[in-house]
């Protein structure tokens, strides 16, 4: 038998499938979608199996060469089906990289091997020979040490290791080992039968209570206790477990459990109410198709509290009694606790949650759940597309438009591609979700490639909020020179005096934009990156969003010298500085990265602010999605205008996106909602329809604008960015690329470049672009890989850094 084998070397020249033969004695276990440790020239390495056949040698082999075999399958199970394997296979051509690296997406990160170095002594290391060093006589007292933890505790020792290879005393070898670790726990269980108990308390000493009390607890019990359960319900130490361990009369054993993150939460089951006319006709065509188990996908828009979520879980509860399996992936800032207990209580043990505030240990737990089939539902963020289903019925996507669907590193996928292609695979519903579609969605429903499905209304016809539009030019020329108009602060009076409660949303974290001296105008700015440093008030640092450069606030212009250097700009440690002075006694929450770091602390504050232990939410992009909470009833933002003037041909539609979901916050339940957007440009038309929630008519403008300056949905986009310590190098290289394409490309292609990107510089590399705007341009993907090909050896020369980004969603 030969294994087809992709080894965990991601370059070009190793970018396909090696033959090894498959010892007899592994060929029951291994399999397609196997990890396995095989030998590649003089290392060990790990491999995913993506192929077997039944010959004993390739159709072709190289005069002279023999197959070397596979050593070793190192899971019982395969950690990825066939169907991920292909999954992968297309993910490779589709986004120019490496095949093992789109293997390696779809694991948990302690599946990923690690290459490591161990010593150990050999028959010629006689007792005289290891009297010589500490060193030696571990290895000759037969321990294996891992090369780096030697030379770490013998570093003077270490420098005699070649002699000792040479010598034949030590042998060193390479071994592939991942990072699991399993939980386990000590479970107390009765040795003997429990009808034999009162006859083997009759044994005992009067006074052994606490004996007598542990074995009739245990013969009350059904199934082995827990260790800890039993010492702590009793109030008995491990000592009395030890005596009846030693009588033989009980005994603890140790069992893998699995790590839940959410094991001491209890979750109520909700109230299920009636669904609305507009959520029994979507579910009814979403049913339709889950009956016929055949593709299909719908766009399903919705406006914000139109009950969409409602829709997907009874979709969900349709495949799961059809004996399928789905797969839910929101946006990971939408990934609130809030969201996870409502499909806890929905569908309890049935379902596994993979998102980035899990430990990799509780990751990797979660995922098991999902391969060994004990779950039927899978809630995450974007890597759970992967999930390892066999018999997949349903994908949902829940807030379609984010741009966190496209990751930003190799293999640079958007999530809802790949979705279309495993519910193609499957014969799966896909369903994408939106109160704001991305235009690109929109457009091709329009024209038939998804099945389009409407809900207008709010759940309960409750009115969409109030939006009041505050032009902050006029606040200026009013004197008012506060961060809060006067509309807004009017608002949050009235709303502290209900106590009701309010959100406030700003796109920025840290506590100003940018530090200035007002004097000479010098700015400070990252040494490593072309960007200017964010004041944070907590620590009195200046920091670099990008590389995490960061330096203490100076009190003098480091140019001129001159006091008046000042922090500019707004951030949201201001906002909460602010709300202190204007309203005495304010509860704020604060929700920014710099306050949801640590682990547990978003559900936390979250969790203070529903049990109204805060007047104010006051955040950034992370509360703009997913919250809902029945006592907020007014939403301002403070900077509408903060994404409209990046350099972004989507910054318009990302404007339009923000404040529609930011306000829906607002008036969900029985509370009618306001809404305050304080903007400098009131009259742009991304503002004016966000605040009549009018998509229709923003969509119907911003095409338009799309078809006239040649951007999607018209043309699609690759986006190629090179980066090196020198700017000569990184122009050549652009320029070769751009060289090497235009020839090559259709008439009606556009290459656009090389030019500067828009952050030039970042982590002391400078950048430049290649824009490549095409319409039909059927072999691009092939042309890129040519190219890359072509020009690998002096790339790797030069030491150019260069990203091939397919549909790129950032181009900053």
């Amino acid at each position: 038998m030969l294994a087809q084998v992709i080894v965990d070397v991601p370059t070009a020249r190793t970018n396909r499938p090696f033959d090894y033969l498959v010892p007899a004695a592994l060929r029951e276990r291994i399999a397609v979608g196997s990890r396995v440790i095989v030998p590649f020239g003089p290392r060990k390495l790990q491999g995913y199996v993506v192929g077997l056949s039944t010959e004993e040698q390739p159709s072709s082999p190289l005069e002279g060469h023999r197959l070397k075999a596979v050593e070793q399958v190192m899971d019982e199970h395969p950690p990825l089906t066939p169907e991920l394997v292909r999954l992968a296979e297309w993910m490779s051509r589709q986004y120019l990289c490496p095949w093992v690296t789109a293997l390696q997406a779809m694991i948990p990160a302690v599946l990923k091997g690690k290459t490591e170095k161990w010593l150990a002594g050999t028959d010629r290391l006689v007792e005289t020979d290891a009297a010589r060093s500490p060193l030696l006589r571990e290895l000759w007292q037969g321990r294996l040490i891992a090369l780096s933890d030697a030379e770490k505790r013998y570093p003077q020792e270490v420098v005699f290791l070649p002699g000792w290879l040479e010598a034949g005393w030590v042998s060193l070898e390479q071994r592939v080992q991942d990072r699991v670790t399993r939980k386990q726990v000590s479970l107390v269980t009765l040795s003997v039968e429990s009808s034999t108990v009162e006859k083997l308390i009759g044994q005992l000493p009067p006074r052994a209570e606490k004996m007598i009390q542990a074995l009739r607890y245990l013969a009350r019990q059904e199934e082995p206790v827990p260790l800890q359960t039993l010492l702590d319900t009793l109030g008995i130490s491990r000592s009395t477990l030890n005596s009846l361990e030693k009588k033989g009369w009980v005994q603890v054993v140790r069992r893998e459990v699995y790590r839940d993150p959410y094991e001491k939460k209890q979750f109520q089951q909700p109230t299920r109410h009636a669904l609305m006319p507009q959520q029994v006709e979507c579910l009814r065509n979403i049913e339709q198709k889950l009956a016929a188990a055949e593709y299909s996908a719908f766009l399903l828009h919705g406006v914000t509290g139109s009950g969409k979520t409602e829709v997907y879980i009874e979709a969900i509860e349709r495949t799961i009694a059809a004996g399928r399996e789905a797969i839910f992936l929101v946006p990971e800032i939408s990934l609130t606790p809030q969201m996870v207990e409502r499909f806890k209580a929905r569908f309890g043990e049935k379902v596994a949650v993979l998102h980035s505030a899990l430990s990799q240990g509780e990751r990797y737990d979660e995922w098991r759940k999902i391969q060994r089939q004990e779950v039927q539902v899978v809630v995450g963020a974007r890597s759970a597309i992967f999930a390892p289903f066999r018999r997949l019925g349903l994908i949902v996507i829940d807030e379609e438009h984010e741009s966190s669907y496209k990751q930003e590193e190799t293999p640079r996928y958007h999530a809802r591609d790949v979705a279309i292609w495993r519910a193609r695979e499957n014969g799966a519903v896909l369903v994408l979700g939106s109160a704001t579609p991305a235009l690109e969605t929109y457009a091709l429903a329009t024209r038939g490639r998804y099945q389009l499905l409407t809900m207008k209304e709010r759940v309960g016809s409750r009115p969409m909020p109030t939006v009041h539009l505050v032009d902050m030019r006029e606040e200026l020329r009013s004197d008012n020179r506060s961060m809060f108009s006067r509309t807004l602060h009017q608002m949050i009076e009235e709303r502290l005096a209900r106590q009701e409660q309010i959100v406030l949303f700003l796109n920025r974290r840290g506590y100003s934009t940018f530090v200035m001296c007002r004097s000479c105008g010098y700015t400070m700015r990252c040494p490593h990156c072309d960007i200017s440093l964010t004041y944070h008030r907590t620590n009195h640092t200046a920091r670099c969003h990008y590389c995490g450069y960061a330096v203490p606030q100076p009190n003098h212009c480091p140019d001129c010298q001159s006091p008046h250097i000042r922090f500019f700009g707004t951030g949201t440690q201001k906002i909460e500085q602010e709300l202190a002075r204007l309203f005495p006694g304010i509860r704020v929450i604060r929700m920014d990265v710099d306050t949801t770091s640590r682990k547990g602390a978003h559900e936390a504050l979250l969790g203070k602010f529903r049990r109204h232990q805060g007047d104010v939410l006051v955040g950034t992009q992370m509360i703009a999605k997913g919250l809902d909470f029945p006592r907020v009833t007014l939403v301002g933002v403070i900077a509408a205008d903060t994404s409209l003037h990046l350099p972004d041909f989507r910054a318009a539609e990302k404007t339009f996106q923000l404040l529609t979901q930011v306000g829906g916050r607002a008036g969900r339940h029985d509370l009618a909602g306001d809404v305050v957007i304080q903007t400098y440009a009131p009259d742009h038309y991304s503002i004016r329809h966000a605040t009549r929630h009018d998509y229709e008519s923003f969509y119907q403008i911003e095409l338009a604008l799309r078809k006239e300056r040649g951007y999607p949905p018209f043309y699609r986009l690759v986006l190629l960015t090179f980066a090196h310590e020198e700017v000569p190098v990184v122009i050549r290289a652009a320029e070769q690329y751009a060289s090497y394409l235009r020839p090559r490309l259709q008439p009606g292609t556009q290459l656009l470049g090389p030019v500067a990107s828009p952050i030039a510089r970042l982590k002391d590399r400078f950048r430049f672009q290649l824009m490549i705007k095409y319409r039909d341009e059927p072999k691009l993907t092939n042309l890129l890989a040519q190219m890359s090909d072509h020009f690998a050896d002096w790339i790797r020369q030069h030491q150019v850094a260069v990203t091939i980004d397919v549909d790129p969603q950032m181009l900053i």
